[in-house]
Order: structure tokens, then sequence, then C-alpha cells
């Protein structure tokens, strides 16, 4: 039996007061983080990897059934209000279809030939990335998906939490992030559904900031869509110029983006100040 599988370490939980039910949830999700560090190599290698074929014009797609697809397409439609990057520059693709996304799709993820054509219908080549999601590591979806991206010559990479799996070894770059058993037994959403949260957080964010889209620690690239995030960008510019968020208001209004502001200073003497 999987790891993903194996009974949890606790019992009869219907019983267990209501305290001590979330202290023994909060003690399993502390084991997570731990368990991630050991793959920080593997990260390094996939996400080096990621950036080399995007500077050249690729992209990158998650690929991944239930809640393992739903994590990847959680990470995706973040980049671009986060960033400024493009919709189709990382791509999620859940088993199922996006109605997937809300209701669970009976037997999608058991189809091995779907993946591929999921990704054809993006015109999926060897300059992109894909990355398979799949916490018991044997989902015949994700298998077959970096089957054939592989053979077509994509860079693959998987994350899982069991090991020696055989989405594991259809990818070029394996992340297995063994968290043990789940508090609720089988229950994947859990401390599985936890490190694979952390491990995409890992890859975009080292990926985006690779490719230019964070200076200092700042998001500068990030799109101006709402009340809060106007807010962020003047009190950014406001910090970066000295000048006060009234003014970096006009600024933002004027250019469009906290980017285009700071080159436009860089470009010339800054009256502002």
């Amino acid at each position: 039996m999987s790891i993903t599988e194996s009974s949890s370490h606790y019992d009869q939980l219907e019983n267990m007061p209501l305290r001590e039910l979330l202290e023994n949830i909060n003690r399993e999700d502390h084991r997570v983080p731990p368990a991630v560090t050991p793959q920080i190599p593997q990260i390094e290698r996939l996400v080096r990897g990621i950036v080399e074929r995007m500077k050249q014009g690729g992209r990158l797609f998650y690929i991944g059934a239930g809640t393992s697809g739903r994590l990847g397409i959680l990470d995706a439609s973040e980049c671009p209000p986060t960033y400024g990057v493009p919709h189709d520059l990382v791509i999620g693709i859940i088993a199922g279809g996006d109605q997937a996304i809300r209701k669970a799709v009976e037997f999608a993820e058991d189809d091995m030939q779907q993946a591929w054509k999921d990704l054809q219908a993006w015109q999926a080549g060897p300059l992109d990335t894909v990355v398979g999601i799949a916490a018991s590591g044997r989902t015949p979806y994700v298998v077959g998906g970096l089957r054939d991206a592989r053979r077509h010559g994509l860079l693959t990479g998987a994350i899982t939490c069991n090991p020696d799996t055989a989405v594991a070894r259809e990818a070029e770059v394996a992340i297995e992030v063994i968290v043990g058993p789940e508090f609720v037994t089988g229950s994947t959403r859990m401390k599985a559904g936890t490190a694979q949260k952390l491990v995409l957080n890992m890859i975009s964010t080292s990926v985006m900031i690779k490719l230019g889209r964070v200076q200092g620690n700042k998001m500068v690239d990030m799109q101006l869509s709402n009340t809060k995030l106007v807010k962020r960008g003047q009190r950014m510019l406001a910090e970066q110029l000295g000048i006060d968020e009234a003014r970096a208001d006009e600024l933002l209004q004027q250019f469009g983006s906290v980017r285009k502001v700071l080159e436009h200073f860089r470009a010339g003497p800054n009256k502002d100040k």
C-alpha cells in the first residue's frame, strides 16, 4: 500500500475532543515543510530548466486530477495578476476539463491518452515544460501525459507524495515529498495537498524572479486590477521614489504600472525629489 493511502496514526476521530482534533491536525501539518527541504535540489533543477526554456519562448503547463489538478490551476491563475505575465505563459490543466475544477468528473483521471490531447489543444512543443502533479504518483492521466510529453521533447517534472512511483519514473525531474499518512486516512487534500502547494509556490515564484518580474522584493509588474493592488503600487512608488502617495497615484494613472513609472524615473532626473 502507498504511504498516502496508509492508515492514519490517529483513530476514533469521531470521539476525539475538538481541541485535540485541531491540535493533532496542526501537529501533522508541521511535518510538511521538513519533508520539502530534501527536495530543494530537484526543485532547483526543474526551475533552471523552466527558466531556460521560457527565455526562448517556452511555457509551463501543470497537469493533474482532483485536488492536484486544482492546485496547479490555482498556481497558474495567480501568475498573471501577480507578475503581469500573459495568461498563456503558465497554464493549469485538470483531468475532466474546467468543469472538474468545481465538481469531480467520474473516471476522467483514468484516461492515459487524454492529457496529451489536452496539451495539444495548446500546441505544446519542445520549448515547453510539463509538470505532472499527483499525490499518489500513479494517476493514469498524469502518467500518460508525462510519457507523451517527454517523447515529444518537452521538459517534464513531477510532484508526488509517494516514493518511486509511475509518475516520477516518467518525469525527467521528480520531486517526491514524503509527508506520511494523512490525519484522515487517504485524504490527500490535507498534508499532501499542502506539500504540493508549497512546491508550486517555490517553482512559480522563483521562475518569475529569475525572469525579472520582481525588483528588490516588489511585484513591479502586478496588474492594478483592484483598489488594494493600486494602493500597494502607490506605497511601492512612495517608498522607492520618496514621493507622497497622491503623486504616486498620479504617476500610476499616467504610466499604468509600477515598473513603467520606475523606468521613467531611471531614464531621467527625478524631478519629484
